[in-house]
């Protein structure tokens, strides 16, 4: 996206390169899922529960704070032999319902 200011000039705005898990929300690998649940006053909110199976879990795992978008899809591509563009459409699609949802948030190092 690229944004044009009052005094005439560009900059582009792009996402911050890397994720990290938001505060409030508790994860537990089952067998290759990963079930995620908010915590609400130091309680489980068991009606807003995320369950992730094994291609989500396998980029949850993933999310630090410091790996990239582009090495999350590395990964993903090597560990499901699928091609990089692939991988990549896969872990944007899925980045943006962790963002939407509120599960991860975007960070710049």
């Amino acid at each position: 996206m690229c944004v044009l200011s009052t005094d005439g000039t560009s900059s582009a705005r792009l996402p911050a390169p890397f994720l990290r898990k938001a505060e409030g929300f508790v994860s537990r690998t089952i067998a290759d899922d990963v079930i995620i649940v908010p915590v609400r006053g130091g309680v489980g909110d068991l009606e807003a529960i995320f369950t992730l199976n094994a291609v989500g879990a396998s980029i949850w795992k993933l999310i630090d704070g410091r790996t990239s978008r582009q090495a999350l899809a590395v990964a993903l591509s090597r560990e499901y032999e699928v091609s990089e563009a692939a991988a990549a459409a896969d872990v944007q699609e899925f980045v943006d319902l962790l963002l939407a949802k509120g599960l991860v948030r975007e960070v710049a190092l």
